[in-house]
């Protein structure tokens, strides 16, 4: 199905897994002659896929000192740029293409090459709420509703899975036989969020792809995503959505100085912090607190006020990772090396002999207990649906595609966020592959089996408090 035309140029920044991955989707989706697409990307990796598909490949470092002279040739009014890479600033990207009058996507809003561990700016200033922040602030230098299209963060997760949150909220409000109409703005969605009751919204993964012949060696990184972007988000503060049913700060957690305020940050690492969490197939899980957008944006998004401005209703939301149990290994190992990286990266896709991305959204606390909706999606369906695919990328892919495609129908929108977007429409684009699409309820609680082998202090009252779901 061709979702799209468009005759304009498309420069894609950055050409690693997501990037090699979505190439194929964009050729089958959207109407475009291959020639106006053109990859820039800082590394050689990826040219033998280009070549493949015709497409042009220039390998050449994106920098704060050469981006105007890199990007304003290929771009011109009503051109594409689609940002997959590392190390290069969004919020720069997006003032450029602004300026040009050019549309932008990304999966993630991206600091300058350092920006995510620099010891000069506190824990609070490179997270990701404050990255969030500097980008938001473009919409009141003119960006907003009427300016070019830039959609922000729209890979999987964050992107997808804001989708997702959506969809499982229509379908307990039908499971529980309420009167609704499908709310059609932000208002809307939060009201029904505060009226189900639903507290806390983990966005849950268990990856669970192998390479059987070829285990993790030592001093070497492994994962089915890009390395160099897990790495950076686990080296930055654990930050999580912070709902207002939750009686207390975390010991070490802090709040922002500046901002809407919607979102509080640990003093340690997000792969050094662990949470409880809950997937249909893996059942109970502790999962990695990784700073993503999502964890902000969902419990901004649903956000209810009172007529004064106080909150009176949000949601804690946050991601709850298992990564591919290599990539477990690879964590522990560079923790051990005080967040150093290893020598080796391998990016895991054709060894891949088994398993599957199980991504989705908990959310806890309403009249149903716990609601599970998202993808399964297997190695083995991934790769009959898409080359240069695995489990993991696709799920991503999928959404930049759908994102994409969003923004060409939607060229006027100035720069949005995943939640701002219609999510039937993504859902209509994604569908087809993300393997099954599921919800199930549970009865699980961070509660379950919990002080029998050991007392522990737990808030019985309320098994969705944090300090409740955070692993001691």
């Amino acid at each position: 199905m061709i979702h799209a035309t468009f005759s304009g140029r498309l420069v894609m920044l950055g050409f690693g897994s997501i990037g090699q991955g979505v190439l194929p989707l964009i050729l089958r989706h959207i109407r475009m002659p291959k020639e106006n697409i053109t990859i820039v990307t800082a590394e050689p990796r990826g040219r033998e896929i280009a070549a493949e598909y015709g497409v042009t490949f220039v390998e050449r470092a994106v920098t704060r000192d050469n981006l105007r002279d890199v990007l304003v040739p290929l771009l011109r009014r009503g051109d594409f740029l689609l940002n997959l890479s590392v190390d290069v600033s969004s919020v720069a990207l997006v003032e450029l293409c602004q300026e040009i009058g050019a549309l932008y996507l990304d999966t993630c809003v991206e600091p300058w090459a350092g920006g995510y561990t620099d010891p000069s700016k506190t824990p609070s200033e490179r997270s990701n709420y404050a990255l969030r922040e500097s980008a938001l602030a473009l919409r009141a230098r003119g960006a907003g509703h009427g300016a070019p299209t830039a959609v922000m963060t729209h890979g999987a997760n964050p992107g997808l899975v804001s989708h997702f949150v959506k969809q499982a909220l229509l379908e307990i409000a039908r499971d529980l036989e309420l009167d609704l109409v499908v709310p059609t703005d932000r208002a809307g969605w939060a009201a029904l969020a505060q009226r189900l009751g639903v507290k806390v919204v983990h966005i849950a993964e268990r990856d669970t792809q192998v390479a059987d012949h070829r285990p993790k060696e030592v001093g070497e990184f492994v994962n089915t995503w890009s390395i160099d972007g897990f790495v950076g988000e686990g080296c930055q503060p654990a930050e999580l959505g912070w709902g207002s049913h939750e009686k207390a700060l975390p010991p070490d957690g802090h709040r922002h100085a500046f901002g809407g305020d919607a979102a509080i940050y640990l003093m340690r690492p997000g792969a050094s912090t662990r949470v409880r969490s809950w997937t249909p197939l893996e059942g109970p899980f502790h999962g990695f607190l990784i700073t993503h957008n999502e964890s902000i944006s969902i419990a901004d998004y649903y956000t209810v006020r009172d007529g004064e401005g106080r909150v009176v209703y949000r949601p804690t939301a946050h991601y709850a990772y298992h990564p591919c149990d290599d990539a477990v290994l690879s964590v522990h190992e560079i923790a051990g090396k005080n967040w150093q990286m290893q020598p080796a990266k391998r990016l895991m896709m054709e060894e891949i002999t088994r398993g599957m991305d199980e991504l989705g959204v908990l959310l806890m606390g309403h009249a149903k207990g716990a609601y599970w909706y998202g993808s399964r999606l297997t190695i083995e369906q991934a790769r009959a649906l898409v080359p240069h695919n695995n489990a993991t990328s696709l799920q991503v892919t999928a959404a930049v595609l759908a994102g994409l495609v969003w923004a060409l129908e939607n060229p006027e929108a100035g720069v949005v966020e995943a939640d701002e977007l219609d999510h039937a429409r993504i859902l209509e684009i994604c569908g087809p592959y993300l393997g099954d699409l599921v919800g199930v309820y549970s009865d699980w609680t961070p509660l379950q089996d919990r002080g029998a082998l050991f007392p522990e202090a737990l808030d019985s009252d309320d098994p969705w408090q944090f300090s409740n779901i955070r692993v001691a």
